[in-house]
């Protein structure tokens, strides 16, 4: 299988953890959406990453469906995601939560990787700075929740990778660090995770454009 987008990205690098915890082998296609834009094309039409090109050629696209793909392989007992119930609804809930904050933040480089700085909407900037703090907010309480457990249950599953994924992405593109030391529970799960090998060999420094 070969697993393409770089690894900068939160959505590709959860899927590139969770298969790397679930041992499946993939190779690594380390495209860009801007300067590859036109080979990620031949395997997702949207241009987007990740994409999942499996063995067979059949591409699967979004991290969603992807991961979706990855825990039928492997069946209910090794998922990375509740099968049923209220675990999968409160998973599902976190995920939301942490994709979607990510999302604003991408939305946010984009405004400042794509459009020149008098054409900037800071209206919309401040929009997406309060969603994503809207989200960190309601991961800080579930976190707080479960300080120094996993979030679901007693082991890892796909909600510890999706948040520790996003908080790290949003932490380096929106500086949090030089800011504040807001959300400490959440910081505190984040860096727990980041500590791991699965989490180290996938990480990759996001570059933040000037702003």
């Amino acid at each position: 299988m070969l697993l393409i987008g770089m690894f900068d990205s939160p959505f590709v690098r959860r899927v590139a953890i969770s298969m790397k915890l679930l041992d499946i082998e993939f190779e690594h296609a380390n495209w860009s959406v801007g300067k590859d834009f036109a080979q990620i094309r031949q395997h997702n039409p949207l241009g987007r990453v990740p994409a999942l090109v499996l063995d067979d050629g059949e591409p699967v696209i979004e991290s969603s469906a992807i991961l979706d793909y990855l825990d039928e392989s492997v069946g209910e007992e090794r998922a990375l995601l509740p099968p049923s119930g209220a675990a999968r609804r409160q998973s599902l809930r976190i995920m939301a939560t942490a994709t979607g904050a990510a999302e604003k933040g991408v939305l946010m480089v984009y405004e400042k990787a794509f459009r020149p700085p008098e054409k900037r909407h800071q209206p919309w900037l401040d929009r997406c700075n309060t969603q994503i703090h809207g989200a960190f907010s309601e991961l800080e309480k579930v976190c707080e929740q479960r300080r120094g457990q996993w979030l679901i249950d007693g082991t890892m599953t796909q909600p510890d990778i999706t948040v520790s994924c996003a908080f790290t992405f949003l932490n380096e593109t929106m500086r949090l660090d030089e800011i504040s030391a807001s959300y400490p529970a959440l910081r505190e799960h984040v860096r727990r995770c980041e500590a791991l090998a699965v989490f180290k060999d996938t990480y990759v420094p996001f570059f933040v454009p000037n702003s």
